[in-house]
């Protein structure tokens, strides 16, 4: 029987106070960004409130099934509290909302390439997290829900209990109103909606709506006039955006690579246009910019890119194989079986073990940029008497967490070989371990290996006609890119076909290799622009 007579003491509301400033805190948590960790808000739930409401109007059923109700009640709250976690955590490190139902299929291949860049240090206490954390927050929240089901048992309670649900949802109603009314201590967004947005999207792709969101296909068509003979090279440079240009201190520290890159350009006999695009992905997902800059279809989540190459569709690969060109893709992450690539069309795919790296390991995928950009030379591009070549590559040595940076090679038959660096340079690179609550550092000597490759690559084949676009998949992470910015990627174009640039500068790019903002387009909208300044439409 419930003693509806119970008297509290102060003592039990000083425990009560401490319970429901718990779980209020687990559900309004907030980020210190950009780092992995968490500060109190100061906000109210929600969930606290309907919480509250639903325990004192079923109190007798919650009091006579107690230990289950706890149990059932306590591991909900533990999923509401990691849900939080997630919704403000990923923003802060990858600039971008996480969908389970599309990254989860991630996780291992994320989970297999932080082990091995990662100090055991690190590694042992994400992996501790992952298993302890669930279970030390179960423990603080069924005691504080058992306080709240005891504050239950007498009327005194029950009004307390009552009173401070409703003023959370009458103060959530109205800061809502009006922006005009204090916001502090405001409302948090109910955490249930991250759940319920995962459901929806289960939802919506099991009723085949998403197939539907495709629409029909581009046209993509091209004579390729103003490019016939030439070879023409895609780079997808990993995580080279726009903040690259647009920090001060990053734009000083690159300044140096870029003069030298300007002038391994012009020195080669080529000129360079640029621009910036938007990329359909931020910190991280770079195959949604492939197939949306090679399909012409903008594909910004995992749901469209499984759509999207299910389907019979010409890529850009087909205009240039109607010209009589070889098509290769090389991608030294790809460490398995892909039978989804031939949606793209390509006459041969190149994964890590089609280029067979021999040399000192760096990164998740060992392998280096400019080992396979060497071993593309000599396999497709060195061959005397063969077709023309349109290549797709995208990068990985500027890739997440961006240490070790490889050192470059000026010898470039060396780069092929199992010893690739003298002992000091190979010491030296592997000294600078990743720093991950800063990774600002590495991301700048990345891109000052990646433009020295490029550069060398230009120099080394500065006989033979090529058209190569570097564009980046998209910008470095948040804790990098920093909070707010852009989904803006830097392009650029060179060559030394005067009839492509003059085209390109007349659709928004502009001379030299600094880019202008704002972008020109979305990436899936620059396909029709570079198959334009290649040739006429047939």
């Amino acid at each position: 029987m419930i003693d509806e007579q119970t008297r509290r003491r102060p003592r039990d509301w000083a425990v009560l106070a401490l319970a429901l400033a718990l779980l209020n805190a687990s559900l309004t948590l907030g980020n210190i960004w950009p780092t992995p960790f968490i500060w109190l808000t100061g906000d109210l739930s929600l969930e606290l409130a309907a919480g509250l409401l639903g325990l004192v109007v079923l109190r007798r059923p919650v009091t006579a099934h107690r230990r289950g109700v706890l149990w059932g009640l306590s591991a909900a709250w533990v999923l509401l509290t990691l849900g939080r976690y997630a919704a403000v955590t990923t923003q802060s490190l990858w600039g971008r909302d996480i969908n389970l139902y599309w990254d989860m299929p991630h996780v291992p291949a994320v989970g297999a390439m932080l082990a091995f860049v990662a100090s055991p240090l690190v590694l042992g206490a994400v992996i501790g997290a992952l298993v302890l954390v669930p279970l030390f927050l179960y423990a603080p929240i069924r005691w504080s829900l058992g306080r709240v089901v005891d504050a239950t048992r007498d009327a005194r309670g029950r009004r307390v209990l009552v009173v401070m649900a409703l003023a959370i949802a009458t103060l959530g109603g109205i800061q809502r109103l009006s922006e005009e009314v204090p916001q502090w201590p405001g409302v948090a967004t109910p955490v249930t909606l991250v759940w319920a947005r995962q459901a929806r999207q289960l939802a919506y792709e099991m009723s085949g709506a998403g197939l539907r969101e495709l629409g029909p296909a581009p046209v993509l068509a091209s004579n390729l006039a103003h490019v016939r003979g030439a070879d023409v090279f895609i780079f997808f440079v990993e995580s080279y955006g726009a903040v690259s240009w647009d920090r001060p201190a990053f734009a000083s520290e690159l300044a140096g690579a870029r003069t030298r890159l300007a002038a391994d350009i012009s020195d080669s006999g080529r000129d360079v246009v640029s621009a910036y695009v938007e990329s359909p992905t931020f910190g991280g997902e770079s195959w949604l910019a492939h197939i949306s800059l090679l399909s012409g279809t903008e594909v910004r989540d995992g749901a469209m890119n499984t759509r999207l190459m299910a389907q019979s569709r010409e890529t850009m690969v087909a205009p240039f194989a109607r010209q009589g060109y070889r098509s290769i893709a090389i991608m030294p992450g790809l460490q398995s079986a892909w039978p989804e690539g031939k949606f793209y069309g390509f006459d041969a795919i190149y994964g890590a073990p089609d280029l067979a790296y021999e040399g000192p390991p760096f990164g998740w995928w060992d392998v280096t940029d400019q080992f396979c950009l060497a071993k593309m030379d000599a396999l497709e591009v060195a061959p005397a008497g063969r077709a023309p070549l349109f290549a797709v590559f995208p990068t990985i040595s500027t890739h997440t967490p961006f240490t070790p940076v490889p050192p470059y090679q000026p010898d470039w038959a060396r780069a092929l070989t199992p010893e690739p660096y003298d002992a000091q340079a190979l010491q030296q690179a592997y000294s600078v371990p990743p720093d991950w609550l800063d990774l600002s550092p590495g991301y700048v000597s990345a891109l000052q290996y990646a433009y020295a490759t490029f550069g060398g690559y230009l120099r080394l084949r500065a006989d033979r006609d090529i058209v190569m676009i570097l564009i980046g998949d998209h910008q470095p992470p948040a804790l990098v890119s920093g909070e707010g910015a852009s989904w803006e990627v830097p392009i650029h174009v060179i060559t030394n076909r005067r009839a492509v640039l003059e085209r390109l500068l007349q659709q928004g790019f502009v001379r030299g290799l600094t880019p202008r903002h704002p972008a020109i387009a979305k990436m899936h909208a620059v396909t029709p622009v570079l198959l334009d300044a290649f040739g006429d439409g047939q």
